[in-house]
């Protein structure tokens, strides 16, 4: 594995991809929220030809609700706000993209699939502006896209500090974590997932021999045979990568406010 060039000294305590997935697996359980994933996961890769078919539209709302409840998205009051009947439209966009949006992973972002990705990030913000959402976030859009499609990381909170600490090595400019609000520009939403394949090509060998990960089934004790991608390790390692980097800022904020007490 190449060793991420970290300058602060600060986040120098990178461990391995490896450590930071095993972490997130860890506490994955089949009742906790983590299993929330599993679940509208397995539902729309099983259903991607009849989604909107009337037997089956208010299932798919609700797996896509549910999921982006469970994940905090319903924090945003623009969501919390709004009935069942908004994710219809969400619904709807996604039934009518191509089906190839269900097998593309980090290791396929060439140019025409980048392409497809950027159109359908288009394509779900347009129909959340038609269902209310006003403002729909980098995090909603890409979560949405994590639960549907599993084909990208959910560029939430966590993320972002990984993303924003780990992938500087990868970019000639300095990365501006403000950026991430420029998540409508499809020129900069490209460079991001460009940035996304090139760490994954440079820790290839860590990702690719992960030991595969099954999803949960919903009704049996066994697991499906429908396996975690690329993008959604890429996720889990962002999550707690994260995670760990905004809790080591928490505890210098706090160490220096003591100090300054004292």
């Amino acid at each position: 594995m190449k060793k991420l060039k970290n300058k602060n000294s600060i986040y120098n305590g990178f461990k391995s991809i490896k450590h930071y997935i095993d972490s997130f697996k860890h506490e994955r359980k089949k009742d906790k929220r983590y299993a929330s994933f599993d679940y509208c996961y397995n539902y729309f890769y099983t259903h991607k030809n009849k989604l909107t078919n009337p037997q089956n539209i208010q299932m798919s709302c609700l797996q896509l609700g549910f999921f982006l409840a469970s994940w905090g998205m319903f924090r945003n009051p623009e969501l919390l706000e709004k009935s069942l009947v908004i994710h219809q439209k969400i619904i709807i966009a996604i039934s009518r993209l191509p089906k190839k949006l269900w097998y593309i992973d980090v290791n396929d972002y060439n140019d025409k699939n980048i392409k497809l990705l950027t159109n359908c990030i288009n394509e779900i913000i347009k129909a959340l502006k038609d269902g209310g959402v006003k403002n729909p976030t980098d995090g909603l859009v890409t979560k949405i896209m994590l639960g549907v499609f599993a084909n990208v990381p959910a560029f939430d909170s966590y993320f972002k500090a990984a993303y924003t600490q780990d992938f500087k090595e990868y970019s000639n400019k300095k990365l501006n974590e403000l950026s991430f609000d420029r998540i409508h520009d499809t020129k900069h939403y490209t460079k991001m997932l460009l940035r996304i394949k090139k760490f994954y090509e440079n820790h290839k060998d860590d990702i690719d021999s992960y030991p595969q990960i099954k999803t949960f089934d919903f009704l049996m004790k066994k697991s499906t045979e429908i396996t975690y991608t690329k993008a959604k390790l890429i996720d889990m390692y962002g999550w707690k990568r994260g995670k760990e980097i905004i809790d080591i800022k928490e505890e210098l904020k706090k160490k220096k406010s003591s100090s300054n007490i004292d």
